[in-house]
C-alpha cells in the first residue's frame, strides 16, 4: 500500500493534486503534437528520436491519466474532507510507465549524438538493462513505504546503484561525443546531461518523501515532484534533443535541401532526394 492511503486531504490539497495530475497528462498531449509537427524539421537519421519522443508521449498521457482518474475514484467527500473509499491509490503505475519511457529516452540521446554501429547496439543494451533494473527494484521497494521497513531502504539503495550507472553513461556519452559535432551544439548536448541528473533526481526525492515529510502535505508534493519530473525529464528533453538534430541538420544544408525540393515540386518535377537522405 502506498502512503497516499493514509491520509485525509482537506479540499486545497486533494483539488492540487488533481490539478497537477491534469497538467502533466495535458503537457504530454502538448508534447506528442510538437513531435510530431516537428518531426520531419530534422534529418532522416534524426527521426527515429522523435518518433521514440511521441512514444513516451503516448505512455506517459495514458499512464498520468490513468493516475488521475484512480485519485477521484479513491478518494470521496464526507463533508468535511477526502477520505479513502472503496480503492485504494497506487503509485505503481507510474513504475510501468517509466520501464517504457526510461529505455526509449536513453535510446533517443544515442542517436541525437549519432552513435551508431557496435558502440549503438552496446549502448542500448546498456541503457535498457540498467533503466529497467532501476525502475523495477525501485517498484518492489515502494511497496513497503508505509512502514518503511528494511526492503524500502535496501531496494531503493539499489535503485540508486543502477541510476548511477545510467547517469555515468551518459556523462560518457554526452561529453564523450560532443566534440564530434558542429561547435554551435556542443554547449546543448552537454547541457543534456545536466538536465537529465537535475530532473531525475527528482525521482530518488519522491521515493523518500513517505520517510521525510510522512503527512498530507508531504503526499501533495510528493506528487508535484513526480510530476514535474516526468514533464522536464520527457517533453523538456525531448525538445532539447530535437532542437540539436534540427541544428545540426540545418549546419548541413537540410534546410535548404528541402526548401529547394518544394519549389521543384511545384514546379513539376517529381524527386528530389535533399542531402542525408537514408
Amino acid at each position: 500500500m502506498n502512503a497516499e492511503n493514509q491520509f485525509s486531504y482537506n479540499f486545497f490539497q486533494y483539488s492540487i493534486v488533481d490539478h497537477v495530475f491534469t497538467f502533466g497528462y495535458a503537457a504530454m498531449a502538448a508534447g506528442l503534437v510538437y513531435f510530431l509537427v516537428t518531426s520531419k524539421n530534422a534529418l532522416p537519421r534524426y527521426r527515429l528520436a522523435s518518433s521514440l519522443s511521441a512514444v513516451v508521449m503516448v505512455s506517459a498521457f495514458l499512464e498520468l491519466l490513468v493516475i488521475s482518474l484512480q485519485w477521484q475514484r479513491t478518494f470521496v467527500w464526507d463533508g468535511s474532507a477526502y477520505v479513502v473509499g472503496d480503492q485504494l491509490f497506487s503509485n505503481g503505475f507510474r513504475y510501468m510507465n517509466w520501464s517504457i519511457d526510461v529505455p526509449a529516452l536513453l535510446v533517443q540521446l544515442l542517436v541525437v549524438v549519432g552513435v551508431t554501429g557496435v558502440a549503438f547496439r552496446r549502448g542500448v543494451v546498456i541503457f535498457v538493462a540498467a533503466g529497467l533494473a532501476m525502475v523495477y527494484t525501485g517498484y518492489v521497494g515502494q511497496f513497503y513505504e508505509v512502514d518503511r521497513s528494511a526492503p524500502f531502504w535496501v531496494w531503493g539503495a539499489v535503485s540508486t546503484v543502477f541510476f548511477a550507472v545510467i547517469l555515468l553513461v551518459v556523462f560518457r556519452t554526452t561529453y564523450g561525443n560532443a566534440s564530434r559535432l558542429p561547435e554551435e551544439v556542443r554547449p546543448l548536448v552537454k547541457a543534456v546531461f545536466w538536465l537529465l541528473a537535475v530532473t531525475w533526481m527528482l525521482y530518488p526525492g519522491a521515493y523518500l518523501m513517505p520517510a521525510i515529510w510522512d503527512s498530507a502535505d508531504g503526499v501533495v508534493a510528493r506528487q508535484i515532484t513526480y510530476t514535474v519530473a516526468d514533464v522536464t525529464s520527457k517533453v523538456v528533453y525531448g525538445v532539447l534533443l530535437g532542437i540539436i538534430a534540427q541544428r545540426i541538420s540545418r549546419l548541413e544544408g537540410y534546410g535548404e535541401a528541402r526548401a529547394q525540393q518544394a519549389t521543384a515540386l511545384r514546379g513539376g518535377v517529381t524527386e528530389v532526394d535533399p542531402p542525408g537522405r537514408v
